[in-house]
């Protein structure tokens, strides 16, 4: 499809001759003439196979003459990533999860043929009832998508797709029928506030970059998503990239700006690949580019790669490696509303961000401010994993407790472990306890309890994760990319480290605890960017809530959750080993041997382990087929 889109009345007829591609999906009919079947094309899925799961579909269609009742294509981030790949059959609305290649040929045969639908395939909820549509599965029933509303829906390839789910409505709505305060207005009256991680009112943000003064202007989507084990703005960028589009020519509009750059790390290459398409096929259709829609508003968009330094999350620092330069941060003001690229106003919003503008146009500023909080409205994307029976993308809405966000949406904590911590916010965040599951997920509650809310990282621990080998890690993180330029950032944070790392070692000492705090308040009141001055908070936060067992591991020589290998020491329980000798085999250094002593159990003799040949790789536990485990931590 690429007729010239010239005036609004001619995206409306267009969306009135498409629209039926999403109507027919979303209007439930159970035994349907003609089926469409979205796979998950996120890159998870991907990476299990999912576009030999679409080929295949297309093959055994072909194969049973049914080419003209199915209609096979891939779609976006379902957010279900524990079960994936996920395929969605439309209209009957059948969820199938972790689906093989090997399974195509059965779908075709029994659901598109005989409307039969395989059972073994559906979602089983926690009380083991199988469930056959997604609205019912206990992980989506407490999610609002919003910024999501599109990711399964549609095919991000193909922008009629977009259209018949109103794509560019919003943007006709804000080119024909508002001026750029108007629009403004309406951003700042739904309380929308920046995903990013700052939270700073987007409205406002983008009055600043109006007001600035200047005949050049410039509108920046930072996709330089750095939390490790965050993957919300990279899902929206591969299943709804022209909602982002969309938005950026909004805010270009509203503060006077033509022209705009995606900042997306270079470790994104199928959100690079569907932006790319996107914003050819939005250019040729007349919705980017010059003369937009016949209005004389010109907005055209490009692609700037980054090479991965997290550093460059940060607005300022992004700016400058968009220019060519080192990705460093500078002191504000000036902010970059007044002062940004190329010394011109810029305004600077995330993908997430981005994502809410339509729908806050379409929808009208009280409906997304009607939902979450006061002061924390709409909804919020997080990448949930670590300790979880059901990680994967959720988008809930703003006020939501973390132990409904843990326990029934994430299904609580595998293997019957018990839930220990919750780490939000990424390396810029901090741990939060059992005690504190019941706190509101919105901006203010979170730093109240001494985290944040982030970009939306949230990663669930459970009895066997030592905190402070969590901390330690968080701050490796945040070492490895420091930009360098600040001594508080550069020194001070590599001098904590130290003391973790001696800590987690046992040659810690109790004035360590106190050097800690000390340098981490210093950090905090003195390092030169938020990245910086934010990097002391998981070890601030695991100190507070788990100062126990940093005094485990000074005084008593000890990890209480058996992580930290050089305070590990491997037993064998004499009453509980078989004599059966695996353990031994399997030793990598010979540690192993067998004693003269005869487990209560076992009619052979016992093992025991040579602490000075131990090594601690854990092999030996591995192996051990006793049950209970005969060899203890």
């Amino acid at each position: 499809m690429c007729t010239k889109i010239t005036s609004k009345e001619q995206l409306l007829t267009m969306y009135d001759n498409v629209k039926e591609l999403i109507e027919k999906r979303t209007t439930l009919q159970e035994k349907p003439e003609k089926y469409h079947i979205s796979v998950c094309g996120g890159t998870g899925c991907m990476s299990s196979k999912s576009e030999e799961i679409v080929k295949s579909l297309k093959h055994w269609a072909k194969e049973y003459g049914v080419e003209d009742k199915v209609e096979v294509a891939i779609t976006g981030c379902f957010g279900f990533c524990e079960r994936g790949p996920i395929v969605k059959i439309f209209p009957d609305h059948t969820f199938y999860t972790k689906v093989t290649v090997e399974e195509t040929e059965r779908i075709i045969r029994r659901h598109v043929c005989s409307h039969d639908v395989i059972n073994h395939l559906l979602y089983k909820n926690n009380n083991g009832e199988r469930v056959f549509t997604q609205e019912n599965i206990d992980f989506y029933k407490k999610q609002n998508r919003i910024a999501l509303r599109n990711c399964g829906l549609i095919n991000p390839e193909e922008i009629a797709e977009s259209i018949a789910a109103k794509g560019y409505q919003a943007l006709a709505t804000a080119l024909f029928d508002m001026t750029p305060d108007q629009v403004i207005e309406v951003v700042t009256a739904s309380g929308l506030r920046g995903r990013g991680g700052a939270g700073f009112p987007t409205g406002l943000k983008w009055k600043f970059a109006k007001n600035a003064k200047s005949k050049k202007k410039y509108v920046i989507c930072n996709a330089d998503e750095g939390d490790p084990g965050a993957f919300m703005d990279r899902s929206i960028l591969e299943g709804d990239p022209h909602s982002v589009l969309e938005s950026m020519a909004i805010c270009g509009y509203a503060i006077g700006a033509d022209e705009g750059y995606i900042y997306i790390r270079a470790e994104y290459p199928l959100a690079i690949k569907r932006l790319r398409i996107a914003i050819k096929q939005a250019t040729e259709m007349g919705l980017l580019g010059d003369n937009i829609m016949g209005t004389g508003f010109s907005f055209n968009i490009k692609i700037k790669y980054g090479a991965g330094a997290f550093v460059c999350g940060e607005e300022t620092a992004l700016i400058h490696s968009i220019e060519g330069k080192r990705g460093e941060p500078t002191l504000k003001p000036p902010f970059p509303a007044e002062k940004g690229l190329y010394g011109k106003p810029t305004n600077v919003n995330n993908v997430e961000t981005w994502a809410n503008i339509p729908y806050i146009l379409l929808n009208g500023a009280s409906n997304f401010a009607s939902i979450g909080t006061e002061k924390s409205t709409g909804t919020k994307v997080f990448a949930l994993a670590g300790k979880i029976n059901n990680g994967g993308l959720v988008e809930v809405p703003m006020g939501i407790t973390l132990r409904e966000i843990i326990y029934d949406i994430g299904g609580g904590i595998p293997n019957g472990k018990k839930f220990k911590a919750v780490q939000t916010g990424g390396p810029s965040g901090g741990c939060l306890s059992e005690k504190d599951l019941d706190t509101p997920v919105d901006y203010d509650s979170l730093v109240a309890k001494g985290s944040m809310m982030g970009s939306g990282g949230m990663i669930v621990l459970d009895e066997d994760d030592c905190m402070v080998n969590i901390a330690k890690f968080y701050l490796e993180f945040t070492v490895e990319e420091s930009c360098g330029k600040c001594t508080p950032c550069r020194i001070g944070n590599m001098r904590m480290l130290e003391i973790l790392n001696r800590i987690t070692e046992g040659k810690g000492e109790m004035h360590d605890l106190f050097e800690l705090e000390n340098l981490a308040t210093t950090i905090q009141s003195s390092a030169l960017c938020a990245l910086g001055q934010s990097a002391p908070n998981p070890v601030l936060s695991t100190l507070k809530e788990f100062r126990d067992e940093y005094v485990a591991h000074i005084v008593d020589k000890k990890c209480p959750a058996g992580s930290c290998r050089s305070l590990l020491n491997y037993e064998i329980v004499t009453d509980l080993c078989l004599g059966c000798g695996l353990c031994a085999r399997n030793c990598p250094t010979n540690a192993i041997y067998r004693t003269d002593k005869t487990g209560a159990n076992a009619r052979l003799n016992a093992y025991a382990i040579n602490p000075d040949k131990c090594v601690k790789c854990g092999a030996c536990v591995s192996k051990c087929p006793a049950k209970p485990k005969a060899i203890k931590k």
